[in-house]
């Protein structure tokens, strides 16, 4: 996995827009960021009152449409609107046998003889709250006006494939903007020793999902999951600053969906200074991303 040298842009969350800045923090209280109305978008004017039938969303794309042409070799911006995995079975056996049980034996193993975690898919459950979100897509686009993704990039695990395939296959998204996501290997889940972790060859992520994009230089076998070492959230951080200098280099899409795992949302929190709010299954959360360019624009 790839990833970003040094760099002279760094990417820091905008606060004041989304309820998701605001709210709890860690794992200790069991809070869980669930997918808001609108977003969790705030409710503000932007300056903008000749134009009183808009929605709260055709207003803050205008203001992001100005925020990105005012300086644009200095700052850009960028909404993520950052879905996390249905349920998957390794959600479940770790729900049954208590995290010291799990960590210590059963995420070792492929499976328990009855249900197999080795690159956990999603459980009925998890896919019912892909189809959910579903649901949600279509009303977000067609009452609240929120813009439909320009571009979309998923994990290669199996549970976060079948999220978005489930999510946006029946969602009536314009045709300049279709359905196509890209499968990026910075997207995965923290990985290693958990066998959950562990990706699918190449050949067998692109005949079950053919319609998916995968990525130049994705190997066919996984190269990064190690039985005998489970990287951490600090090794993971600098990998999700380099995706965000990708995604800021090879695309002028300002609405991004991405699909992607727990440990993988906290190592984006952490790379663009956000708070560490933790975010439960099956949820879609906005995160709103400035680009600061200290030089020529290069990156």
């Amino acid at each position: 996995m790839e990833q970003s040298g040094p760099s002279n842009t760094s990417f820091v969350y905008v606060s004041g827009f989304f309820k998701h800045d605001q709210q709890p923090t860690g794992p200790d209280k069991g809070f869980r960021a669930h997918t808001l109305p609108d977003f969790g978008l705030l409710e503000r004017s932007y300056g903008i009152s000749d134009e009183p039938d808009l929605t709260q969303w055709q207003r803050f794309e205008k203001h992001l449409r100005n925020l990105n042409a005012a300086n644009p070799e200095k700052s850009q911006y960028r909404v993520l609107l950052v879905a996390r995995h249905g349920e998957g079975f390794h959600n479940v056996k770790e729900r049954e046998v208590g995290r010291h049980e799990w960590e210590s034996k059963w995420a070792m193993l492929e499976g328990d003889g009855t249900t197999t975690w080795l690159d956990a898919p999603l459980t009925g459950k998890g896919q019912r709250q892909a189809t959910d979100l579903s649901v949600f897509w279509k009303q977000a686009l067609k009452v609240s006006k929120v813009p439909a993704p320009q571009k979309h990039y998923t994990s290669p695990l199996t549970r976060c494939l079948q999220t978005v395939q489930l999510t946006f296959k029946d969602v009536p998204l314009p045709p300049e903007r279709p359905f196509r996501p890209v499968v990026k290997e910075t997207l995965r889940e923290i990985h290693g020793v958990h066998t959950c972790d562990k990706r699918s060859s190449r050949d067998s992520i692109q005949s079950r999902f053919p319609e998916f994009e995968i990525e130049h230089g994705f190997s066919e076998q996984d190269e990064f999951w190690k039985p005998d070492h489970r990287e951490t959230l600090e090794e993971r951080v600098p990998v999700m600053h380099h995706f965000l200098t990708e995604l800021f280099r090879d695309t002028d899409a300002t609405f991004v969906s991405l699909t992607t795992h727990s440990g993988a949302i906290r190592a984006l929190h952490k790379a663009i200074g956000h708070p560490d709010v933790w975010v439960a299954a099956g949820a879609v959360v906005p995160i709103f991303v400035r680009a600061e360019f200290g030089g020529a624009r290069d990156i």
